[in-house]
């Protein structure tokens, strides 16, 4: 106790216009949907003691919720319309966005409006479908540009570009009630350049003749698991007749597409045209196919999909971790079972002997915690860790057992510890003192050794009072907005919410707390390992599942963006610790409005995008 503030662990405590369409291509390619493992959650045990629901019933009348800045929550907009005259407005369409609805035997129609103010290149996905809706994109007279007629819950996709005009989108139902998430994205068209952006699902990106570069970014995919790629359609063109320059394999080509400048992997065509891409799950040419994500063999990372959605599939390609960086984590430290063994799932982990153990009254806080960072991997066992090879330094500082150390004494022996081998050091902190709103100095000792250790990076839960309508972070969050070296974490959604309702992915959980410092999103109500207490005292273990009841709160995001942290420093241990936090902030996704905002951060992480920042300036790039 500190100033009437309780420090705790960060789980979820409550819980007439021009127009032209070049080029457009639309539908699937065969053989996509190959799953790579049914999202489903096989775990024993019943007890979720530990999980309580967010604040709020989810209103499922017909509204599609857009991420706004201007907004605590998303946007919540008026029934899209059925017809032109009544479509949801969506204005000048910059860069992707994503909306969350459904069609149904009422509501048969939904119309979206937006506008391009110059050509531009165009991406649309339909994803997360529950029954057969299909796509028709319109220009302002009415006339149809073109369509995307899927069977099934087969995905919808167009991709091309157009020019300056008004233009309308039209979901519309085949089948049964389908709920549905419309993915839209326009970039500019500039130097004969086309870049085309994804959104946090899967995205289909097709070659177009006619440009002398095109620049791809998948941004993550949280349809991965379900079997859907961020793919890469090049379907008329052969192999042959390409060269391929490898990122992850000593090519590939350095380009700043306006927020970094990162290692592209690169395919020339015989023409001399180019293609940069980043983000992307698989390449289909006329003749194969090229699968670039990589899969371990843990049975459930099909399930993963907070890692799918940051594309850690993808950054893996270069990286799963090195023995350069120590991972240190403060938590309550580690559930053991009579025999003393810690979760069979976990790598070997350094501890203090009389200190480590977890004194679990329902679920273990620090062995979820540690696994979404550093889960055993690729061992064909549960889930995969998000860094494989790191060392991991485990301290109890919650609970108040006997033995506890205070958050100073931890971190100085983290640092003392990383020092002692030469290593970078990265400290999870999901905790927080509760109801500390913006406070900045309730532990001034801990203040000092941040200021201290300007290459010690610290990455802290916001807090989760995020409901009770005050801004401000909770503490030591807030020292990210003193310190060059502390990150702070917000909680996004995936696919669904805590009521197993739909969810747009990206957007703010609502007792995720928000205001001055705030940093970064990852993904919360995520699956992990689990240790929990059986009713005769001892302790089992097994896995959060992947569904709406996985482990929550910004305590579960922040482990997401440290893993993530460790593996850019991995790849590029020259770096120092305010580097990393600017690469993972000029590499995020964007959510709310355009660029920074203290809702939403700098946005959602990107782990592919962040990792390939810190190769390009490895080789030089500034």
């Amino acid at each position: 106790m500190l100033d009437g503030f309780d420090l705790s662990e960060q789980s979820n405590p409550d819980t007439g216009f021009n127009y032209s369409f070049v080029g457009l291509s639309s539908g699937s390619l065969q053989g996509l949907n190959d799953a790579t493992a049914v999202r489903k959650f096989s775990g024993s045990s019943t007890d979720y003691a530990d999980f309580l629901s967010i604040d709020g019933v989810f209103d499922d009348t017909d509204r599609p919720y857009m991420l706004s800045s201007s907004e605590l929550s998303p946007l919540v907009a008026p029934d899209p319309g059925s017809v032109f005259s009544n479509a949801y407005n969506i204005g000048t369409l910059k860069g992707p966005q994503t909306f969350t609805d459904f069609v149904g035997y009422s509501d048969p129609v939904d119309i979206y409006r937006f506008n391009l103010s110059s050509h531009s290149s165009f991406n649309l996905s339909l994803n997360g479908l529950t029954g057969d809706a299909d796509v028709e994109l319109y220009n302002a007279n009415g006339s149809l540009v073109e369509k995307s007629v899927n069977s099934s819950t087969n995905m919808e996709w167009l991709d091309g570009t157009l020019l300056a005009g008004t233009y309308y989108v039209k979901v519309f139902q085949y089948d049964s009630s389908i709920s549905y998430r419309l993915g839209l994205s326009a970039t500019s068209i500039a130097n004969n350049t086309r870049t085309v952006l994804g959104t946090l699902d899967a995205n289909q990106f097709t070659y177009k003749t006619g440009f002398s570069r095109t620049v791809i970014s998948g941004n993550g995919n949280v349809d991965f698991g379900d079997g859907w790629k961020d793919l890469l359609n090049l379907s008329s063109i052969y192999s042959s007749t390409v060269t391929f320059s490898n990122a992850s394999n000593g090519g590939g080509v350095l380009y700043n597409p306006g927020n970094g400048t990162r290692l592209f992997d690169a395919i020339t065509l015989n023409d001399g045209s180019q293609i940069l891409f980043e983000g992307i799950d698989r390449i289909v040419f006329a003749d194969s196919h090229l699968n670039l994500s990589v899969l371990p063999n843990d049975p459930l990372f099909g399930q993963q999909w907070n890692l799918h959605m940051m594309g850690v599939q993808n950054a893996w390609r270069f990286t799963t971790g090195s023995n350069k960086v120590l991972i240190g984590i403060e938590d309550t430290g580690l559930a053991a079972n009579r025999n003393g063994y810690i979760h069979d799932d976990l790598r070997t982990t350094t501890i203090f002997t009389p200190n480590f153990q977890d004194d679990v009254f329902s679920t273990s806080h620090g062995t979820a915690v540690q696994g979404i960072i550093a889960a055993n991997s690729n061992n064909g066992l549960g889930i995969a860790g998000i860094n494989w090879n790191s060392p991991v330094f485990n301290i109890d500082v919650l609970g108040g057992n006997r033995n506890d150390l205070s958050l100073s004494e931890a971190t100085r022996s983290l640092i003392g510890h990383a020092s002692q081998n030469g290593q970078r050091l990265v400290i999870n902190m999901s905790l927080g003192y509760t109801g500390a709103f913006g406070q900045t100095n309730l532990d001034p000792e801990l203040n000092q050794i941040v200021a201290n250790n300007p290459n010690v990076l610290f990455l802290i839960a916001a807090g989760n009072d995020g409901d009770k309508g005050v801004s401000g972070l909770s503490y030591p969050a807030t020292l990210a907005g003193l310190y060059s070296n502390a990150i702070a974490v917000g909680a996004s959604w995936g696919t669904v919410d805590s009521y197993g309702y739909d969810a747009t992915p990206g957007e703010r959980i609502n007792y995720s707390q928000y205001g001055p410092g705030l940093t970064l999103m990852g993904p919360s109500e995520v699956p992990t390992t689990r240790a929990y207490r059986l009713s005769n005292g001892t302790v089992g273990f097994d896995y959060y599942p992947s569904t709406y009841m996985g482990f929550n709160g910004t305590s579960a995001a922040t482990p997401n963006v440290t893993g993530v942290a460790s593996l850019v420093w991995s790849v590029n241990p020259n770096l120092n610790a305010t580097q990393i936090k600017q690469i993972l902030s000029e590499t995020s996704y964007d959510l709310g409005g355009s660029g920074y905002d203290t809702v939403y951060g700098s946005g959602f992480i990107n782990a592919d995008a962040a990792v390939r920042r810190a190769l390009a300036i490895y080789k030089g790039a500034v």
